[in-house]
């Protein structure tokens, strides 16, 4: 099975970017923001999902293992499917999926797109507990600043990206946010 890839992006479509890793080019699914933030040529890493199904063998493509780990926890509640569990994940960042469900809000989770209210209480009763694992994959100083930096109006690439270029000496949300926001700055 495939678990990563990195190369360039060659072909940008809908629901699916194909990545060049030189002599093959793989076609993956992935987030639409992902998507709509990436552009030709651009270097592009996933961790990968491989479904293989007896008509396909579709890669879904998630930029930290902690996403994957959230999606293949929603690909264990009967009735969703890898197309299912991306669009829950294309609406609801990895943090507002576990408030949700921590918070038992099966109203928030019929707002995206194919989830009935039935699949989101069943969403809500398997996954309780389980995403927090998951989540915790994400240092906790990490998932706070993301927060603070979307509501900033970055998107949830570019703060991830910025996080991760933060040194590991650098502790604390404060302290990691304000690093992250001066890393931003340098791009701009």
């Amino acid at each position: 099975m495939i678990g990563y890839l990195e190369g360039t992006l060659i072909a940008i479509r809908d629901d699916h970017c194909v990545l060049s890793t030189g002599p093959v080019g793989y076609c993956v699914y992935t987030k639409k923001e992902v998507l709509t933030l990436s552009t030709l040529g651009m270097p592009r890493s996933f961790w990968i999902y491989t479904a293989v199904r007896e008509t396909a063998f579709d890669l879904y493509g998630f930029e930290s293992e902690a996403e994957l780990a959230i999606f293949e926890l929603l690909l264990t509640v009967s009735g969703i499917g890898p197309k299912s569990a991306l669009s829950i994940l294309d609406v609801a960042t990895m943090e507002t999926l576990h408030n949700a469900i921590g918070q038992e809000n099966a109203t928030y989770l019929t707002t995206i797109s194919g989830i009935g209210k039935k699949t989101a209480e069943k969403i809500i009763l398997e996954l309780k507990g389980k995403v927090t694992i998951a989540i915790d994959a994400i240092p906790v100083g990490d998932s706070e600043a993301l927060e603070a930096m979307r509501s900033l109006g970055y998107s949830t690439q570019e703060a991830r990206e910025a996080l991760r270029n933060i040194p590991s000496t650098i502790s604390g949300t404060n302290d990691r946010l304000r690093e992250a926001l001066r890393l931003m700055s340098k791009r701009i």
